[in-house]
């Protein structure tokens, strides 16, 4: 029985856990603190006995405090793993701002906002050489999506009509991984075919709902905090082909609109 360890189950690897769970898999999980479905991170006997044990390993854990947790914690015990698989969940944050252009896993990091993001993305690549970095755009899927913003009234068009961003839906996260598991070693971008605006998200969301669109706004009459604000100062389109080529993966959900469908009609 294939065996894998997460650290952190958060949003993306919980539901990676369910879908391994339900095909066979024994998972086992870090969470700060323990619970029924996990062990605690800093619980080191239970952890170093999983790195042991486990054929794979996944790490989901952003950076803290500028530097990346899990290496800091085990990155040694990890050079020395048995495990037959890594894989670290990054962001396509780390690309910075493109100006709307497309990017790929061939363009340079590190420009951007994201510092802390781009320095563990590079140190997972140097941890060793079977590592597979899924970057990624904004995540969305169910109970994580406009559709919740629009019901809870915090939804918000922002007049800026030349930003572009990428996403992917949760499940063809998990679906990238689990391809990733018979692909080769390396970076590669998980993201649908079609970036877009943000406004169009959130009108087709509305549009679902039956509901009126909320007012295009600037940053200043909605009011944004400054992460917000971080959140429009990058413009990107982010290319998924690699992924396709070498993974034989495909987003089930190729552009917003098949998702948030399949997400209201769930």
């Amino acid at each position: 029985m294939p065996h894998i360890l997460i650290f952190g189950l958060g949003y993306s690897a919980g539901r990676l856990a369910d879908r391994l769970r339900a095909d066979g898999w024994s998972v086992t999980a870090t969470r700060r603190a323990a619970d029924a479905n996990s062990i605690g991170f800093s619980d080191t006997e239970a952890v170093e006995s999983a790195i042991a044990s486990a054929s794979h390993i996944l790490s989901s854990v952003p950076p803290a405090d500028g530097s990346d947790p899990v290496l800091d914690a085990y990155g040694d015990v990890l050079k020395r793993a048995p495990a037959q698989w890594f894989g670290y969940l990054s962001s396509t944050g780390v690309y910075g701002d493109t100006g709307g252009a497309w990017v790929d896993e061939s363009a340079p990091i590190g420009s951007g906002r994201r510092k802390a993001r781009t320095e563990a993305d590079l140190a997972w690549q140097a941890l060793r050489g079977d590592v597979r970095v899924f970057r990624l755009p904004g995540i969305y899927g169910p109970g994580r999506s406009v559709l919740d913003r629009i019901r809870q009234g915090k939804a918000r068009r922002i007049d800026l009509p030349d930003q572009i961003f990428s996403r992917v839906h949760v499940d063809d996260i998990v679906g990238g991984v689990v391809c990733g598991f018979d692909g080769p070693a390396g970076v590669y971008n998980l993201s649908d075919d079609q970036p877009a605006p943000h406004n169009d998200v959130v009108t087709y969301g509305c549009a679902l709902l039956g509901v009126e669109p909320p007012p295009l706004q600037t940053m200043d009459e909605a009011g944004l905090s400054e992460m917000a604000r971080g959140f429009y100062s990058e413009n990107r389109r982010v290319a998924n082909g690699k992924a396709k080529r070498l993974l034989n993966w495909a987003p089930a959900y190729p552009d917003f609109r098949t998702g948030l469908r399949a997400i209201a009609l769930d």
